[in-house]
């Protein structure tokens, strides 16, 4: 989760960055963060006009009824080296955008809420006592972290990630698209690769943007299952006796098959006594426990892998507490609240419930992995492999072999190189539909007062 607050070395401060000279540096390690690839890719890969277009929302002054300064009163933050860290920075277009990053290079780019006020004038506002500084507009937001399912993957821990546990990550996507999409009716969504563990998603529609602090808690609320912490055996509670139709809908469209496919294929959790004591504690009947425990570690040795162990297993639990769920109602969504548990969408609600936030840009590169941050269809998320993400090192590689290039709009070439695609894609399949509907918004919105001038006057 992003700081919200400027750290003490001071909000304002500004640095000097040092001029690159050497516009093609010898590649040592071809894993490794550069900040001389940095400045490179700043200086030709980062899609600035997109970014500008995109946070626009169609205010480009072409249109009756655009706010100008709608870009300026947007709240940027730069991570730069050394952990320096400038907030509330705000640019009039594009161009003052674009020179500020590659002045800068800042290892990380944060962007926050658009603001009453221009955010980088906001001192002289207060001074003046005729304003107020407050968020006015902001995306809903949503981070997704595979840190936080540490406890139901064995394949890896911490900030490591692979092909067993990304797809938690996929299904996370599918189901809060669906929802986003159906219960809500948002259309303009991106999601976005978070460069290292996990994803980002952006609710672009306008109505989304507009959303009160009290809104986006309930949106955010309405996706909660989790009950528990990681003290409790039993983290996720289903109440009633039937499941929300959004929680049914998920479970029958995603977690189910998930759950006893691809998770058991790649996790095999009830393949040891570690793994199934974990499982058996989310049971609350302890004769259930007991018995279950008894059958898997008096059960003979077995050829079986450790998959079809673990399928035989989950078969096993299944049936003993359908069989007995009349007598305890206790256990009636058992079943369902251990696949929930494994499968169900972790989300960090904080970052979606206030406007003031910031969440990682698209296109930025993570200093870790050194992987770019690109957008993912969710049409397609299915195909989305994170170590096939593009890296710095990949990129500048190709810029020096005399690669293709992808800073040419409508280029075929620039479709082939490795940013290409996705560039292609964020400006096809989410900037172009989007523009259109806020072009829509605003003229829309401008002729209804129009309207309403006339009618003031027609008395």
């Amino acid at each position: 989760m992003t700081r919200e607050e400027p750290e003490t070395r001071g909000e304002d401060m500004m640095i000097d960055a040092p001029k690159f000279t050497n516009p093609k540096p010898r590649i040592e390690n071809p894993d490794e963060f550069n900040v001389h690839y940095l400045r490179i890719y700043y200086g030709k890969l980062f899609p600035y006009t997109d970014i500008h277009k995109w946070l626009s929302y169609g205010h480009d002054g072409k249109h009756p009824g655009c706010d100008e300064f709608y870009f300026g009163r947007r709240e940027f933050s730069f991570t730069l080296e050394n952990d320096v860290y400038l907030r509330y920075k705000s640019f009039k277009n594009a161009s003052a955008m674009e020179d500020a990053i590659k002045v800068n290079f800042p290892y990380k780019i944060d962007i926050g809420a658009v603001y009453s006020v221009d955010p980088d004038k906001r001192h002289a506002y207060a001074q003046s006592g005729t304003n107020v500084f407050t968020p006015v507009e902001r995306e809903l937001v949503f981070d997704i972290d595979i840190t936080d399912y540490d406890d139901v993957r064995y394949c890896c821990s911490g900030a490591d990630v692979c092909s067993k546990c990304w797809p938690l990550m996929t299904v996370a996507i599918k189901v809060i698209d669906t929802s986003l999409r159906e219960d809500f009716g948002f259309k303009h969504i991106l999601w976005v690769f978070s460069g290292r563990r996990g994803v980002h998603c952006w609710v672009c529609d306008v109505k989304a943007r507009r959303l009160t602090n009290e809104q986006r808690s309930a949106v955010a609320e309405y996706f909660r299952v989790y009950k528990g912490n990681e003290n409790n055996a039993r983290k996720v509670a289903l109440m009633g006796h039937s499941l929300h139709p959004f929680l049914a809908r998920s479970y029958v469209d995603f977690l189910k098959d998930f759950f006893e496919g691809e998770l058991q294929a790649n996790q095999s959790i009830f393949s040891s006594k570690e793994k199934y004591e974990k499982i058996l504690e989310m049971i609350s009947d302890e004769d259930i426990q007991l018995e279950l425990r008894e059958k898997w570690e008096n059960a003979a040795r077995s050829s079986l892998s450790e998959e079809a162990t673990s399928l035989a297993r989950w078969e096993q639990l299944k049936n003993t507490l359908y069989s007995k769920k009349q007598k305890a109602p206790s256990l009636r969504m058992c079943v369902e609240e251990i696949v929930f548990t494994f499968t169900y969408p972790r989300i960090d609600l904080e970052v979606s419930k206030q406007m003031n936030h910031l969440l990682k840009a698209p296109f930025c590169v993570h200093p870790k992995t050194g992987r770019v941050c690109v957008p993912i269809d969710p049409k397609k998320c299915d195909e989305f492999d994170p170590l096939a993400v593009p890296t710095l090192s990949q990129l500048i590689e190709e810029i020096n072999s005399g690669g293709l290039k992808m800073d040419v709009d409508d280029d075929d070439e620039s479709e082939r190189s490795l940013l290409g695609k996705s560039v292609s894609f964020f400006r096809s399949s989410f900037l172009e539909p989007l523009l259109k509907s806020c072009k829509e918004d605003i003229e829309s919105s401008h002729k209804s007062n129009i309207d309403k001038s006339k009618d003031s006057f027609s008395w």
